[in-house]
C-alpha cells in the first residue's frame, strides 16, 4: 500500500512537470489578454486549451469578443520541440464596430456593427524553439472553417437592427506566437 502511495506520487510529480502555460503575444497586440495550458497526452502528442477575452469599449471603436480553442498536437521529433501539426476547433462571441481588418474582410464594419457568435475548426502547423530549461518559444498557423450567425446594425452604438444573417468563412484561423512556461 506504501508502496502505491509512492508510486501515484512520483507520476503526479512527472505530470506536474509536463505542463506548459502559455500566452500569445499578437493577440496582447489586439489588446487580447489569453492564457492558454498544454498538457501531454501521450508520447509526441499534446493537447493544448487557449482562451482570449477582450472586453474593451470606447467611444469610437469597440471589438468586444471572446474565444475557446482546443488544439490536438503531434510532435515530428518530441514534445515541446521542433515541428508539430495539429488539429483545432474554435469558438466565441463577437461585437465589432468601426474597424478594418486586414485583406478586405468585413468591409461593412466601417459602417456597421456586428454582433453574433461562430464555430469552427481547422488544421495548424507550427514550431517551437527551446530558450531555456523552462522557457519556449512557438510560432504557429492555422487553416480552416468557421460559421458564423451575426446581426447587422446601421448606425455604430445607437442603430437599429438591419439584418440578420450568416456566414461560411474559410481562411486563416489561427496566428500565434506564443511565449510559454514549461513546468
Amino acid at each position: 500500500m506504501l508502496s502505491l502511495l509512492f508510486d501515484g506520487a512520483s507520476l503526479l510529480s512527472v505530470a506536474a512537470q509536463n505542463l506548459a502555460v502559455k500566452t500569445n503575444a499578437l493577440w496582447w497586440m489586439t489588446g487580447t489578454p489569453n492564457i492558454g495550458i498544454e498538457i501531454p497526452v501521450i508520447e509526441n502528442q499534446t493537447f493544448q486549451l487557449f482562451y482570449g477575452i477582450n472586453p474593451w469599449k470606447s467611444d469610437v471603436k469597440s471589438t468586444t469578443h471572446w474565444c475557446l480553442q482546443p488544439e490536438f498536437r503531434y510532435w515530428l521529433r518530441q514534445r515541446w520541440k521542433g515541428w508539430f501539426v495539429g488539429i483545432h476547433a474554435m469558438g466565441g462571441e463577437f461585437n465589432v464596430e468601426n474597424k478594418r481588418l486586414p485583406l478586405g474582410i468585413w468591409k461593412g464594419l466601417r459602417d456597421n456593427r456586428y454582433s453574433g457568435w461562430y464555430v469552427g475548426g481547422g488544421i495548424s502547423a507550427g514550431y517551437q524553439w527551446k530558450l531555456s530549461r523552462h522557457w519556449n518559444l512557438e510560432a504557429a498557423i492555422g487553416f480552416g472553417y468557421n460559421y458564423v450567425e451575426y446581426d447587422q446594425y446601421k448606425c455604430l452604438k445607437c442603430g437599429e437592427l438591419e439584418r440578420s444573417s450568416s456566414l461560411n468563412y474559410v481562411g486563416p484561423t489561427k496566428l500565434a506566437l506564443n511565449i510559454q512556461y514549461l513546468f
